[in-house]
């Protein structure tokens, strides 16, 4: 599925290239993540509808040491393995002593698809709440009861809601959000990736603390998160969507004056 996709469309083909070239990949370093693309694809109905998938959890001492000191938590994974399977085994892991944990997620334009979303993205253990300014203070009011969020925070944010910060080298447009949700609550920071393990011998979800603290400078906490995306991604990058429209410009954002997103 992954490689269909990839040959059909010569503008995802050119962008999955210059990504990972931006990254210092050469394709055949990372030609793998073409056919991970499919997978994840092929993963989402069982992911939403189906029976809970097994998944190993590694480096979870983190968390629990966060949870002991009765902060909330701020999950951050890139978009990378299963990476909607990383909140699940979160959940099942946690949620039945520390509360539910709290995603975002974008509505869906048609009537019925944002339903099947809503109801397939609040799992057990979990809560969805759209991006809107009603799901950002629900967030907010998770982590001050010392629960925890997830987030992507390599994906694109509307206008207005993000700034420019470097990512692999090339400037993006960044989501301010998870700075603000650790800044305001004083949660903790928790990298999170979800690898597939090869054969279908299942998944495992890795887990490790911000390097250093968030910077109170919004700028440089933001830059912050995008180099903790670059190492999340350069531990497993054959399995990063390198096809992912990381470098759009939002339609009322001007971009960076020395070389912005195209």
């Amino acid at each position: 599925m992954g490689w269909v996709a990839f040959v059909a469309s010569p503008t995802y083909q050119r962008r999955f290239l210059a990504n990972s070239a931006l990254a210092g990949y050469a394709f055949g370093d990372v030609h793998a993540a073409v056919a991970h693309a499919g997978r994840m694809v092929a993963e989402l109905p069982r992911l939403w509808l189906g029976a809970a998938m097994p998944c190993a959890l590694t480096g979870e001492i983190c968390v629990e040491q966060a949870y002991a000191a009765g902060r909330g938590i701020v999950f951050l994974t890139p978009h990378q393995g299963c990476f909607e399977l990383s909140a699940q085994a979160a959940a099942r892991r946690w949620s039945a002593e520390r509360g539910p944990i709290t995603v975002l997620y974008r509505p869906a334009r048609q009537a019925w698809l944002a339903k099947v979303m809503e109801t397939a993205r609040n799992r057990p253990g979990m809560l969805a709440v759209p991006t809107t300014l009603a799901g950002v203070r629900q967030m907010i009011k998770a982590l001050r009861r010392g629960e925890a969020v997830g987030l992507l925070p390599d994906q694109v944010p509307p206008e207005g809601q993000g700034q420019w910060s470097p990512f692999f080298g090339r400037d993006a447009y960044t989501m301010t959000l998870a700075v603000r949700l650790a800044q305001q609550t004083g949660a903790a920071v928790v990298l999170v990736r979800c690898e597939r393990l090869s054969w279908g011998r299942g998944f495992v979800t890795h887990f490790e603390p911000l390097a250093q603290p968030l910077s109170e400078q919004m700028d440089v906490a933001v830059a912050q998160i995008n180099q903790a995306m670059e190492h999340l991604i350069r531990q497993c990058p054959e399995q990063y969507l390198w096809g992912y429209a990381r470098y759009k410009q939002p339609r009322a954002e001007a971009a960076p004056a020395a070389g912005g997103a195209a």
